[in-house]
């Protein structure tokens, strides 16, 4: 289901599937929330997105009252009521005045025929803002689509890490408990005593840490998302849909990034403003009928009633050098237009290198974080083994298990940073809701029913607090390919 925001697209098949969708997701006794329900929520219900879907059919709505330019128009006047007349004619009749009761109407058609190109030119600037906006929305969501993903790679890792000082603290306190009962049994220094103490009390100040660290990862979540991050699905790699090289990266996003799509339409826009402003060098040319009935009218008694059809040209001839400021102004708006098209340009070629940086980087790096991972449970393992003959020092055992946990800490932060700056390339080249096959819904109303039902749902769930068992990043295979 590849996107494709546009304002005649999807109904109510949408919001009924999709409302039934999550209420089996959320009502499973098995229930953890995947990255694309989180990120479909986080578009859907996001106030960030919800702003330029309005403004976007606004301008819609903007649209038609420029083709209206290409309708007639038709007016009906009607009144009637006391008129007092003195004039040639009262007066010819022997009567200074004549008061009567006045009664007249009229229906008018006005046609444009030829306005020098203006309503043509106005509906192709509005076509143009049109998919402007549409792009803007387009954009819009895949920037909270990936802001969504941020936020939910933030709480795995901080769960991970979370879950990474429980087992160094657990660690340290199997060793408290060693030097412990060494120290009771009068083998043990008392130095080793307070080494362990002042050790495990950083381990569990590191523990309190990261669970500060984790909270304000959840509560991220839920404004982004909308929903409690409660058990929360694995996120894994997604090489396989990516560009194969930075270069093709770059080409994909000139071709698909909405932003810059936005500002070519912005450029078009500009140009058909600017033709527009050139009609007021050309006559307008309308047909104009009507038709008047009249009864007692101007002081004569009696009907007085007529039709008219007729062309009327109009054509100023000057207006102060006004029209052609005009034209001048709307030149300049054209090349600006153009300067903030190909500003947008540098920018996403920019921002693909930076992500390509990123994705490169992370993937190399994670090669060797993963050899120090494995050296340092060597180290630590034969310290441990070495400690416990007599042959090394509580300090060398606990510096391994310090180093460790760090290296375990480094591999699961640059796993995640590597999963990230993946999504990075993703939205760069506009796919991330084509790849989590999520499509927006197509009127406000669809969208407000979709919203109302995630509310309901989420408000009425039971899910417990537990959080699902952690998918360890410390087992996932790593290769350069």
């Amino acid at each position: 289901m590849i996107l494709n925001i546009d304002v005649h697209m999807v109904g109510n098949l949408f919001v009924k599937s999709g409302i039934t969708a999550l209420f089996f997701i959320l009502f499973s006794p098995a229930y953890a929330l995947d990255l694309r329900t989180a990120v479909e929520h986080a578009i859907i219900t996001n106030p960030e997105v919800l702003v330029e879907s309005n403004q976007h059919l606004s301008r819609l709505e903007e649209l038609d009252q420029a083709k209206s330019g290409y309708m007639p128009s038709i007016d009906l006047n009607a009144a009637a009521g006391y008129e007092r007349t003195d004039n040639n004619t009262t007066r010819a009749s022997g009567d200074d005045y004549r008061s009567l009761t006045r009664k007249e109407a009229s229906l008018t058609l006005n046609q444009m025929l030829f306005d020098g190109f203006a309503t043509q030119s106005e509906v192709d600037r509005q076509n143009a803002r049109v998919e402007a906006q549409r792009r803007v929305l387009e954009s819009a969501s895949e920037k909270l689509g990936l802001k969504a993903v941020d936020t939910y790679i933030q709480v795995l890792l901080h769960r991970d890490l979370m879950a990474l000082s429980s087992e160094n603290l657990q660690a340290h306190a199997r060793i408290y408990d060693q030097v412990e009962l060494r120290s009771n049994s009068g083998v043990g220094r008392t130095s080793d005593l307070a080494q362990i103490t002042g050790r495990r009390a950083s381990a569990s100040a590191n523990m309190l840490s990261d669970e500060v660290n984790l909270k304000d990862a959840e509560t991220n979540f839920l404004r982004v998302v909308g929903l409690l991050p409660k058990a929360l699905e694995p996120i894994d790699a997604v090489n396989e849909i990516l560009p194969q090289t930075q270069d093709a990266a770059i080409q994909l996003a000139l071709e698909n990034h909405p932003t810059l799509k936005s500002a070519n339409a912005d450029v078009t826009a500009a140009v058909a403003q600017y033709k527009a402003s050139k009609s007021a060098h050309y006559p307008r040319l309308d047909l104009e009928l009507g038709a008047r009935y009249g009864d007692d009218l101007d002081g004569v008694e009696g009907r007085d009633d007529d039709l008219t059809a007729m062309p009327r040209m109009r054509y100023n001839l000057f207006a102060g050098g006004k029209d052609r400021a005009r034209n001048r102004q709307n030149a300049h708006l054209v090349n600006e237009a153009k300067e903030i098209r190909n500003n947008t340009y540098r920018q996403v070629v920019e921002s693909v290198r930076l992500s390509w940086s990123a994705y490169d980087v992370t993937q190399k790096q994670l090669v060797f974080q993963q050899e120090h991972v494995l050296a340092s449970e060597k180290t630590r393992d034969a310290y441990a083994r070495q400690f416990n003959l007599g042959k090394r020092s509580l300090l060398d055992l606990l510096d391994s298990e310090n180093e460790l946990y760090e290296a375990k800490r480094e591999k699961a932060k640059t796993w995640y940073d590597h999963i990230f700056s993946q999504y990075r390339l993703i939205v760069a080249i506009n796919k991330l809701k084509a790849h989590l096959d999520i499509t927006l819904p197509e009127t406000v109303e669809d969208g407000e029913k979709l919203h109302q039902a995630y509310s309901d749902v989420a408000n009425k769930s039971t899910v417990s607090d537990e959080v699902a068992p952690l998918k360890s990043v410390l087992e996932q295979p790593v290769s350069l390919q």
